[in-house]
Protein backbone atom coordinates (compact mmCIF):
# COMPACT_ATOMS: atom_id res chain seq x y z
CA UNK A 1 0.00 0.00 0.00
CA UNK A 2 1.26 3.50 0.74
CA UNK A 3 4.21 4.77 2.67
CA UNK A 4 2.02 5.77 5.61
CA UNK A 5 -0.49 3.52 7.27
CA UNK A 6 -3.98 4.71 6.47
CA UNK A 7 -7.23 3.08 5.47
CA UNK A 8 -9.22 3.64 2.33
CA UNK A 9 -12.52 5.47 2.77
CA UNK A 10 -15.55 3.22 2.91
CA UNK A 11 -18.83 4.65 1.68
CA UNK A 12 -21.62 4.47 4.22
CA UNK A 13 -25.28 4.83 3.38
CA UNK A 14 -27.03 7.20 5.76
CA UNK A 15 -30.70 7.74 4.97
CA UNK A 16 -30.96 10.82 7.18
CA UNK A 17 -28.74 12.77 4.77
CA UNK A 18 -31.46 12.85 2.15
CA UNK A 19 -34.22 13.56 4.68
CA UNK A 20 -32.84 16.92 5.83
CA UNK A 21 -34.47 19.93 4.14
CA UNK A 22 -32.21 21.38 1.39
CA UNK A 23 -32.67 24.89 2.81
CA UNK A 24 -31.35 23.73 6.17
CA UNK A 25 -28.41 21.99 4.52
CA UNK A 26 -27.60 25.23 2.66
CA UNK A 27 -27.77 27.24 5.88
CA UNK A 28 -25.50 24.79 7.71
CA UNK A 29 -23.12 24.75 4.72
CA UNK A 30 -22.80 28.55 4.87
CA UNK A 31 -22.12 28.43 8.60
CA UNK A 32 -19.49 25.71 8.15
CA UNK A 33 -17.76 27.82 5.50
CA UNK A 34 -17.73 30.82 7.84
CA UNK A 35 -16.27 28.73 10.68
CA UNK A 36 -13.59 27.23 8.46
CA UNK A 37 -12.66 30.08 6.11
CA UNK A 38 -13.29 33.20 8.18
CA UNK A 39 -12.72 31.96 11.72
CA UNK A 40 -10.17 29.27 10.74
CA UNK A 41 -11.48 26.87 13.38
CA UNK A 42 -9.59 24.02 11.70
CA UNK A 43 -6.37 25.40 13.21
CA UNK A 44 -7.50 24.10 16.60
CA UNK A 45 -6.44 20.42 16.79
CA UNK A 46 -9.26 19.75 19.29
CA UNK A 47 -12.02 21.26 17.14
CA UNK A 48 -14.60 18.55 16.58
CA UNK A 49 -17.84 18.18 14.66
CA UNK A 50 -19.54 18.20 18.06
CA UNK A 51 -18.11 21.65 18.91
CA UNK A 52 -19.02 22.94 15.46
CA UNK A 53 -22.58 21.68 15.90
CA UNK A 54 -22.83 23.35 19.30
CA UNK A 55 -21.51 26.65 17.92
CA UNK A 56 -24.02 26.76 15.07
CA UNK A 57 -26.87 25.34 17.18
CA UNK A 58 -27.47 22.09 15.36
CA UNK A 59 -26.44 18.46 15.80
CA UNK A 60 -23.65 16.34 14.42
CA UNK A 61 -25.96 14.40 12.09
CA UNK A 62 -26.89 17.61 10.32
CA UNK A 63 -23.22 18.62 10.19
CA UNK A 64 -22.43 15.23 8.68
CA UNK A 65 -25.25 15.56 6.15
CA UNK A 66 -24.22 19.07 5.10
CA UNK A 67 -20.54 18.16 4.76
CA UNK A 68 -21.33 14.99 2.84
CA UNK A 69 -23.84 16.60 0.48
CA UNK A 70 -22.07 19.92 -0.15
CA UNK A 71 -18.39 18.98 0.11
CA UNK A 72 -18.64 15.29 -0.92
CA UNK A 73 -16.46 14.21 2.02
CA UNK A 74 -16.69 13.66 5.75
CA UNK A 75 -15.93 16.19 8.48
CA UNK A 76 -12.41 14.88 9.17
CA UNK A 77 -11.50 15.06 5.49
CA UNK A 78 -12.86 18.60 5.29
CA UNK A 79 -10.80 19.82 8.24
CA UNK A 80 -7.73 17.97 7.00
CA UNK A 81 -8.08 19.58 3.57
CA UNK A 82 -8.07 23.08 5.06
CA UNK A 83 -5.04 22.20 7.18
CA UNK A 84 -3.12 20.82 4.22
CA UNK A 85 -3.91 23.92 2.12
CA UNK A 86 -2.56 26.04 4.96
CA UNK A 87 0.53 23.85 5.19
CA UNK A 88 1.19 24.13 1.45
CA UNK A 89 0.93 27.89 1.71
CA UNK A 90 3.44 27.89 4.54
CA UNK A 91 5.79 25.40 2.88
CA UNK A 92 5.95 27.43 -0.32
CA UNK A 93 6.61 30.76 1.41
CA UNK A 94 10.35 31.39 1.54
CA UNK A 95 9.88 33.33 4.78
CA UNK A 96 8.94 30.03 6.47
CA UNK A 97 11.87 27.93 5.28
CA UNK A 98 13.41 27.96 8.77
CA UNK A 99 10.32 26.40 10.37
CA UNK A 100 10.45 22.76 11.35
CA UNK A 101 7.78 20.40 10.06
CA UNK A 102 6.50 20.11 13.64
CA UNK A 103 6.03 23.89 13.75
CA UNK A 104 4.19 23.88 10.42
CA UNK A 105 2.02 21.01 11.64
CA UNK A 106 1.16 22.77 14.89
CA UNK A 107 0.41 26.09 13.16
CA UNK A 108 -1.98 24.38 10.74
CA UNK A 109 -3.87 22.53 13.47
CA UNK A 110 -2.39 19.05 13.43
CA UNK A 111 -2.01 17.37 16.80
CA UNK A 112 1.50 16.16 15.95
CA UNK A 113 4.06 15.87 13.17
CA UNK A 114 3.21 12.24 12.46
CA UNK A 115 -0.48 12.92 11.74
CA UNK A 116 0.60 15.88 9.58
CA UNK A 117 2.98 13.70 7.52
CA UNK A 118 0.38 10.95 7.09
CA UNK A 119 -2.35 13.38 5.99
CA UNK A 120 -0.02 15.31 3.71
CA UNK A 121 1.25 12.14 2.05
CA UNK A 122 -2.29 10.80 1.60
CA UNK A 123 -3.43 13.99 -0.16
CA UNK A 124 -0.26 15.01 -2.02
CA UNK A 125 1.53 11.72 -2.64
CA UNK A 126 4.75 12.98 -1.06
CA UNK A 127 5.98 14.15 2.31
CA UNK A 128 5.87 17.84 3.24
CA UNK A 129 9.67 18.04 3.02
CA UNK A 130 9.65 16.47 -0.46
CA UNK A 131 6.89 18.85 -1.56
CA UNK A 132 8.80 21.87 -0.28
CA UNK A 133 12.10 20.76 -1.84
CA UNK A 134 10.43 20.15 -5.23
CA UNK A 135 8.67 23.51 -5.10
CA UNK A 136 11.83 25.48 -4.43
CA UNK A 137 13.83 23.44 -6.96
CA UNK A 138 11.24 24.27 -9.67
CA UNK A 139 11.23 27.90 -8.56
CA UNK A 140 15.02 28.10 -8.86
CA UNK A 141 14.88 26.62 -12.38
CA UNK A 142 12.18 29.06 -13.43
CA UNK A 143 14.04 32.20 -12.32
CA UNK A 144 15.74 34.11 -15.11
CA UNK A 145 19.48 34.38 -14.88
CA UNK A 146 20.74 37.65 -13.43
CA UNK A 147 24.40 37.40 -14.29
CA UNK A 148 26.28 40.39 -15.77
CA UNK A 149 26.63 38.59 -19.09
CA UNK A 150 22.85 38.16 -19.39
CA UNK A 151 22.19 41.80 -18.51
CA UNK A 152 24.53 43.01 -21.28
CA UNK A 153 22.69 41.09 -24.01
Amino acid sequence: MAKYNYHEKKEKKAAYRTQVRPELIDEIYEQILRKMIVEKKYKDPTYTAQRLAEEIHTNTRYISAAVSLRFQMNYSELVCGYRIRDAISMLTDKRNRDLTMAEVAQTCGFANRQSFYAAFYRLQGKTPKEYQAEFFAKLALAKPSTSKKDKQQ
